[in-house]
């Protein structure tokens, strides 16, 4: 094969063969599909039969018997059993399913034979969207977590991504902070002894309440701040340096938490709300002309017969305020006009939480009205559930306020390196080592739980479970990529090598079966916006290899030695596989734990 490129997987492979087998038994059928799906029973079933046997008036299973002597003899095909009604079971020959394997170890590429679809289109992913002058807290984390994945998946499958994060920099509270700087210049300053992310935090916050605790007790200083606001909006250069303090104060703060979730965002891919303020009176102005939005009681409105209030009467979506602002919906079309116009997107990715559902809806069918969603472009919401405390309700602290973010994420990172440390004198790992892998593990039992949820669900925050060596969880993924290495250091000369000629044990199969479905999970990952669905693939993988290990001894002295090759071999390949699609998540696999 060549030195980088894809390699079909055993049901794509199998799934042609029946196709052509159903098509060379029974012409008359058309084009039909095997419904090929793995089994119980066998490695595989084809259910398609059945279906195409009421189509042909004809008996299934005397229909299942011509396919079958229509298929090839030896290669992939090792067994074929009619059960039931026609049903195919079919087990495949151990040598395929190793040669199969090798090609993907063989791929130089290091995609594992996954293809890369080069005529993939663009998609504009908006994710991560913090807002200025304020603390992060835990309601940031899914959109930064869940989109961080998608980001990664859909680049691995051949997508071009762009990348951006809609964060909240203008608007009226802006106005307060820059008039309170105006008459309090020296406010911007950081307080010593904090590092920079907890300095720029703790001046903000120390100058919103300043700001607001004025504004809400002083009438003349509330009118100079929506004087300053007019001033903002409309370009005041003085304003705009001010703002811009702001901006970079808190851009120094957001760089720190991303950072400790180990995730990079860069300062060309920040384009809040003031990166749209230039196009917001041409964008009101087109969808008045065309008819799509309307006046209503002095406001620029679109109405949809669908939205309707508790009180039956429609509820619009608000262009234009009566007083002459913007809302949300201007520069979120905007930036629609923006991303399909000027980026060239083919897809606008929006992670973004599902109770922000309806306004997206309207948002959306807003654009394809006015014509910037036409053909050949789609705008999808991943919208995801809220994050939960143990009790089962929106994750607090005990005192009922909002978690920090920062927070949490130390507090993850704490109970992560007493897990590591507790095992670090077994393994051998130095000071740095437990401090560095536990930052890996903590922020990546974090990670995990968020991704291994159905992102549209809400998750329960379990720290305790989330660190956990057994279950569903990161720590459990990392230990069994580290086990692998392990192995791989006390093999001595005997290195990984595919034997096809061996016959292999159960646990073998299924290890080597589930290794060979990576791609096709990525494939329908990437399709569907469902990084879960990763998660679950590389659970049930470290599953697989634990069944292994119980039931097939690796260097045991009793192996032959073409034996011990082809079982490094299986486990080498485990955790490159383990090792590639933990790194889709955003999720680090230490070499040793």
């Amino acid at each position: 094969m060549p030195e980088h490129g894809s390699v079909p997987s055993l049901a794509s492979t199998l799934q042609q063969q029946l196709a052509d087998a159903l098509t060379a038994a029974l012409p008359d059928a058309g084009a039909a599909d095997p419904l090929l799906r793995r089994s119980d029973r066998a490695d595989f079933q084809a259910n398609g039969i059945l279906a195409l046997a009421k189509k042909l008036k004809g008996n299934p299973r005397d229909l299942a018997a011509q396919v079958t002597a229509a298929l090839p003899a030896g290669g992939l095909i090792k067994d074929i059993e009619v059960s039931g009604p026609g049903f195919l079971n079919i087990t495949l020959t151990d040598r395929a399913i190793v040669e199969t394997l090798a090609a993907r170890a063989a791929d130089a590429g290091g995609r594992l034979g996954v293809p890369s679809n080069d005529d993939a289109g663009t998609t504009v992913i908006d994710y991560a969207q913090p807002n200025v002058a304020k603390e992060m807290h835990v309601g940031h984390l899914r959109s930064a977590v869940i989109g961080d994945a998608m980001v990664k998946i859909l680049e691995f499958t051949g997508e071009n991504v762009v990348r951006r994060h809609h964060i909240g920099d203008w608007g009226t509270q802006f106005g307060m902070l820059i008039q309170y700087l105006i008459e309090h210049p020296g406010a911007l300053r950081h307080e010593g002894g904090a590092t920079d992310g907890e300095a720029a935090i703790s001046t903000l916050n120390r100058v919103y309440k300043e700001s607001r605790a004025l504004f809400d007790s002083d009438e003349e200083f509330k009118a100079r701040s929506r004087d300053r606001v007019v001033a903002l909006q409309a370009g005041d250069p003085e304003t705009l340096q001010l703002w811009q303090g702001f901006v970079d104060e808190s851009k120094i703060y957001f760089h720190s938490v991303f950072d400790k979730l180990d995730m990079e965002i860069s300062d060309p891919d920040i384009v809040g709300e003031s990166g749209y303020n230039d196009m917001l009176e041409e964008t009101c102005r087109i969808l008045e002309e065309t008819g799509v939005a309307v006046r209503s009681e002095g406001a620029l409105c679109v109405f949809f017969d669908d939205v309707k209030g508790p009180d039956g009467n429609k509820v619009p979506l608000i262009v234009k305020k009566t007083n002459g602002g913007y809302g949300y919906a201007a520069t979120d079309l905007s930036a629609i006009r923006n991303r399909v116009r000027d980026l060239k997107a083919d897809t606008l990715l929006y992670v973004v939480d599902a109770r922000q559902s309806l306004h997206f809806k309207m948002v959306f069918e807003t654009a394809r009205r006015a014509g910037w969603l036409g053909d050949g472009v789609k705008a999808v919401q991943l919208a995801f559930g809220t994050v939960l405390g143990k009790d089962g309700k929106p994750f607090k602290t005990r005192e009922g306020t909002t978690v920090r973010l920062e927070d949490l994420l130390d507090e993850a990172v704490d109970r992560a390196t007493a897990v590591v440390r507790d095992k670090a004198e077994k393994v051998g790992l130095s000071e740095e080592e437990i401090v560095e892998n536990g930052r890996y593990v903590g922020i990546g039992a974090v990670k995990y739980a968020d991704l291994s949820t159905s992102a549209v669900r809400d998750y329960k925050f379990d720290l305790d479970q989330m660190v956990a060596l057994h279950g569903d969880t990161s720590v459990y993924l990392q230990y069994a990529y580290a086990r692998i290495q392990s192995i791989l250091r006390k093999a001595g000369d005997a290195v990984p090598a595919a034997h096809p000629e061996l016959e292999l044990a159960p646990a073998e199969r299924a290890l080597g079966l589930h290794l060979d479905q990576f791609g096709e999970v990525l494939s329908e990952v990437a399709a569907g916006y469902e990084p879960h669905k990763l998660a679950a693939y590389l659970y049930q993988l470290a599953s697989h290899l634990t069944t292994f290990y119980d039931q097939c001894q690796v260097l045991s002295p009793d192996n032959a030695p073409e034996v011990v090759e082809n079982r490094l071999f299986l486990v080498e390949l485990t955790a490159r596989t383990l090792h590639r699609g933990m790194a889709l998540l955003g999720i680090r696999t230490p070499e040793r734990l």
